[in-house]
């Protein structure tokens, strides 16, 4: 396998980055520098994918107004445009904008800190567990930041939202619901995205080492590795996310009982109970189909910010 994934890169060659392993950190390398090569990494990746990601949130409510039905990617895509206009793909970017780059600061932050306490940067060994549990406590500090953007995003995403500012819909959401309300989803996202991460950072690592296992920087690898890294875990955690998006756009539901929804087994039963099984997968096409280009910009752009700052350690 390994092989044959080498021959698919054709005669590309990674580049070495001299005197550090690529994959570890050198000494001198700062938080500040890795927490810019995560911001980075986190704008380019939700600004490149953004439009996708409200077709994922518009295609997963359970019960939305009549304008709002859909079905499937391409109808959605087309009649957003043609009725909403196309800059209406973009609804609520700034929040995630606002958001992403604090948020991946800390979440590569402590992904790099976390793994090198576990011995993750060590020879050229193959240390999954130091890679899940790192991607995973990324994903709890990062997501207590970002989870109230991201509540902000979708209420600004849904079908008729009367919301047109980042300040308006958070002193509305504030105002009728409370600061709960920003942080209600908060359990199910990490229900959700540790073991998302966990499996994604795991894929990552793993695909890493088989494609490139000389650990220079080499884009093409990076990409790939991350394209299938994030297709992998978001096809496996799909049913959690659309939990969350029940719980982050309650307050916006015509349902009442999905208005009442305080948790994620009482959304989950919601979800059986008026769509069986299949609701759990509701949006999962445009998931994928977000994730995928997502972590590839994602890791690709953290991986070139990453091998900037090396490669200037003596300048």
């Amino acid at each position: 396998m390994q092989a044959s994934l080498q021959q698919t890169m054709g005669d590309h060659v990674p580049v070495a980055v001299e005197e550090y392993d690529y994959e570890g950190l050198p000494p001198n390398f700062t938080l500040v520098e890795n927490m810019a090569a995560g911001a980075f990494a986190g704008i380019a990746e939700h600004t490149l994918m953004y439009p996708f990601d409200l077709l994922k949130t518009r295609l997963q409510i359970l019960n939305p107004s009549p304008g709002g039905l859909y079905t499937g990617v391409s109808n959605a895509l087309s009649t957003i445009s043609k009725a909403e206009g196309v800059g209406s793909l973009w609804r609520g970017i700034s929040s995630v904008v606002l958001g992403a780059g604090p948020a991946h600061a800390v979440y590569f932050a402590t992904y790099e800190a976390v793994k090198h306490a576990m011995g993750g940067n060590n020879g050229n060994e193959h240390h999954p567990l130091a890679a899940a549990t790192s991607g995973a406590c990324a994903t709890i500090a990062s997501d207590a930041l970002m989870n109230p953007f991201d509540v902000i995003k979708q209420r600004m995403q849904v079908h008729g939202s009367v919301y047109r500012s980042i300040a308006q819909c958070t002193r509305n959401v504030y105002k009728n619901e409370g600061l709960a309300a920003f942080y209600v989803s908060y359990p199910t996202t990490l229900c959700m995205t540790v073991p998302f991460t966990a499996l994604q950072f795991t894929a990552y690592e793993s695909l890493s080492k088989v494609i490139n296992p000389g650990k220079g920087y080499d884009p093409v690898t990076h990409c790939v590795s991350g394209a299938l890294a994030g297709a992998f875990a978001a096809g496996l955690t799909t049913p959690l996310d659309v939990i969350k998006t029940l719980l982050q756009t309650r307050g916006t539901a015509q349902d009442a009982e999905i208005r009442s929804a305080k948790g994620l087994i009482r959304a989950a039963s919601i979800i059986k109970r008026q769509h069986g099984y299949a609701g759990f997968f509701r949006g999962l096409r445009p998931r994928i189909i977000t994730t995928m280009p997502s972590t590839a910009i994602c890791w690709s752009s953290y991986e070139m910010a990453k091998a900037y700052f090396i490669r200037h350690q003596d300048d």
